[in-house]
């Protein structure tokens, strides 16, 4: 009787398990999509993609240049690079000379010595790129009560960030016709805009980029779609400055393993090579 009991309480949870698995399936076969979940568009990157990508891939230096460029022309009106420090730009294939010129171009805070009150004063190397607001209650105030993140590490705090970054600023339109007729409710609220590539679809920040706004010193072509892809390169290089670093060691591990995983077989075979069946 104990053990008719035991299969029948085992067969009571296997059933109840069924029963949950096929209520799963249906609820997800038959709940509709958020308007999120419809009109979400998945990143992607620029034509021909970018010169980092793969695991033989290398910055372009002279891209990352003009991404700065377009990081000091455009984007640093509203966002901090709290963790990058105005030296570290050599790595970029500034001079000495050229670093402090760049840092010299920012104000960051300081105190007057004479009187001890708040101040500020030109960068020098060491110093870190500055937030262009003094507080987060100044930051609300300019931006539509949205405070602009800071973008030091944005191209790894979003799944395939290089290419997110490029695909939110050429990715503003009108909204879909329709989104509108299915999803009336969901018109983009006054002040926000309208983006697919944004998790929500709409954000607060105004489409930063235009064609001719930023004119390159190197003749590249001012358009919107270099200017989005040059940004993202750069902020993909201050999320990750070691990257090359690190694929190279990755790559010599992998030759250090297969020439150990040949000597370990050579001396395995030459231990054993007296040892029959």
């Amino acid at each position: 009787m104990v053990r008719i009991g035991g299969f029948l309480v085992g067969l009571g949870f296997v059933f109840a398990l069924f029963l949950g698995i096929i209520d799963t399936i249906s609820n997800g076969l038959t709940t509709p999509k958020t308007v999120e979940e419809e009109f979400h568009k998945h990143a992607h990157a620029p034509e021909g993609g970018f010169s980092f990508e793969g695991a033989f891939g290398k910055y372009d230096n002279r891209q990352l240049q003009r991404g700065l460029q377009v990081y000091k022309e455009v984007c640093a009106a509203c966002h901090s690079l709290r963790l990058v420090s105005f030296r570290d730009l050599a790595a970029l294939g500034y001079s000495e000379g050229q670093v402090k010129t760049i840092a010299a171009g920012f104000q960051v805070p300081s105190i007057n010595p004479e009187t001890g009150e708040p101040a500020t004063r030109d960068g020098i190397p060491s110093d870190r790129f500055p937030s262009p607001y003094a507080n987060d209650v100044a930051a609300r105030a300019a931006n539509n009560n949205a405070i602009p993140p800071d973008l030091s590490l944005m191209a790894k705090a979003r799944a395939n960030g290089s290419a997110y970054i490029y695909s939110l600023l050429t990715g503003y339109q009108d909204q879909p016709a329709e989104l509108l007729k299915k999803f009336p409710e969901a018109k983009t609220p006054e002040g926000l805009h309208y983006n697919p590539y944004f998790h929500t679809l709409n954000l607060a920040m105004a489409p930063p980029l235009s064609d001719g706004q930023v004119t390159y010193t190197d003749g590249t072509a001012a358009t919107k779609a270099n200017y989005a892809a040059d940004v993202a390169a750069f902020l993909t290089w201050t999320a990750e400055p070691k990257m090359q670093v690190r694929k190279s060691w990755g790559l010599g591990t992998l030759i250090f393993l297969l020439i150990f995983s040949f000597l370990a077989y050579g001396a395995k075979k030459q231990i054993w090579r007296n040892v029959k069946d």
